[in-house]
């Protein structure tokens, strides 16, 4: 029995070590070579963005000038513009309006401000805010509306408007009632992409609808000193006539006291958030009811995002509103 057991041990032994002394030393390990990392892989540094190459010339609200790289900029008038809880596609279309409206300006002096390419001020170039300004202002969403913003014009980086190849007057405002306006009945020329054309904006904007009143006192104050002629005598509800729609069907023009006033007009001289108003008169006031807000011409930034919420792109937000256009990186 111990000749058997000792048998089948050798065997077993043989049969686990013969192999081992059959391999030369080393040969079953993988060689392992100097420089081990793939030599024909490359460590490839990501391109500058084009945004960031760009400089563009920025008179800040206090007349000092600044210049920052486009993609900064960009990044403060998109927080300024349009309200950062608005749609990831409606935000990137805002993006690229600004960037489009920027470039068109770089391209041309201004006389307000000819040291510089754009300002600040709202009422001549676009509205801008620090990413400190914003942020105070965003309160606990200050994080998540950065990043919204940042890739917003990061996703967008270098694509413009453009109408035969150069970049559009990408004009834009609030919120239309209904449909937004042609050009020319607003700034008297006429623009083949700045057409009218439906938006969907409504009830889901704050202040849509807003009354401004006027005593008569300071109603004819103000509409006779721009308009001498008028007469403005008897019973106010019949100084009102002859109201002619414009392509949205607000007021192009009302004849009061004789005289034909343009809807552009009374919007300036009574504060109207739009032209897209009614009037109603009394022996004490004047009352215009008005909806929306802004010129109505271009972009509405509550229909883009009315828009974005259906399921459009940018680009398709854009092509929306400015008619005959395509989106491309713009290179001068």
């Amino acid at each position: 029995m111990k000749q058997v057991v000792a048998t089948a041990l050798a065997l077993l032994l043989a049969l686990f070590l013969l192999p081992l002394l059959l391999v030369p030393q080393g040969e079953h390990m993988l060689p392992v070579e100097s420089g081990s990392l793939p030599i024909d892989r490359t460590v490839v540094t990501p391109k500058p963005s084009l945004d960031s190459t760009r400089q563009v010339v920025v008179q800040q609200t206090d007349g000092t000038v600044e210049t920052m790289a486009l993609d900064d900029y960009l990044w403060g008038v998109v927080a300024a513009e349009m309200p950062a809880a608005f749609q990831p596609e409606a935000l990137k279309a805002q993006a690229v309006a600004a960037r489009t409206y920027t470039l068109g300006k770089m391209r041309r002096d201004t006389p307000a401000h000819p040291e510089a390419d754009v300002c600040t001020d709202v009422n001549c170039c676009q509205a801008y805010r620090t990413q400190q300004e914003a942020a105070a202002g965003w309160g606990d969403n200050a994080q998540r509306y950065t990043g919204k913003i940042t890739a917003a014009v990061a996703d967008t980086d270098g694509l413009a408007v453009l109408y035969q190849g150069q970049p559009i007057q990408a004009v834009f405002f609030s919120s239309a009632d209904g449909r937004t306006v042609d050009a020319v009945e607003v700034w008297g020329n006429t623009v083949p992409y700045l057409t009218g054309v439906d938006s969907p904006e409504g009830e889901e904007v704050p202040n849509y609808h807003s009354t401004v009143t006027v005593s008569l006192e300071d109603f004819k104050t103000k509409l006779c000193t721009q308009y001498p002629t008028a007469d403005l005598t008897g019973e106010p509800s019949k100084w009102f006539s002859n109201t002619v729609p414009n392509s949205a069907g607000g007021v192009s023009s009302v004849d009061i006291g004789g005289v034909s006033v343009s809807g552009q007009d009374l919007r300036t001289l009574f504060g109207l958030r739009s032209t897209s108003f009614t009037i109603t008169a009394t022996s004490q006031a004047i009352t215009f009811s008005v909806t929306g807000y802004g010129h109505g011409v271009g972009m509405s930034q509550y229909g883009a995002n009315a828009l974005a919420q259906e399921g459009k792109t940018f680009k398709e937000i854009l092509t929306w509103y400015y008619t005959g256009v395509e989106i491309a990186v713009y290179t001068p």
